[in-house]
């Protein structure tokens, strides 16, 4: 089992940057794919990036180029780097935990954070 628990978000201007990180408890980090969703109101929870046990990666692509995953498996922390924010970025986001191998399915995942607000808004 892991815990998870996410911190980094905020109010930002369009065009800024906040990195998201995402902490885990637990020996057993390093085995797990993780992934970022978000929800903003009203809308459906969707995967924004994963990163695979080995270090693959994957994002939607209304974030390619922009959102960057990273783990490290030394400080039991997934990360995402979020640069030219627009205001359809607003969202929770949330961390997740899976073993499953279909990353791009919130039902595919195990283990879920709470959730950091951020919001994008001149």
């Amino acid at each position: 089992q892991v815990q998870l628990v996410e911190s980094g978000g905020g109010l930002v201007q369009p065009g800024g940057s906040l990195r998201l990180s995402c902490a885990a408890s637990g020996s057993t980090f390093s085995i797990y794919h993780m992934g970022w969703f978000r929800q903003a109101p009203g809308k459906q929870r969707e995967l924004v990036a994963a990163i695979s046990s080995a270090g693959s990666t994957n994002y939607a692509d209304s974030v390619m180029g922009r959102f960057t995953i990273s783990r490290d498996n030394a400080k039991n922390t997934v990360n995402l780097q979020i640069n030219s924010l627009k205001p359809e970025d607003t969202a929770v986001y949330y961390c997740a935990a899976t073993f499953g191998l279909q990353l791009v399915y919130a039902s595919e995942y195990d283990y879920w954070g709470q959730g950091t607000q951020v919001t994008v808004s001149s």
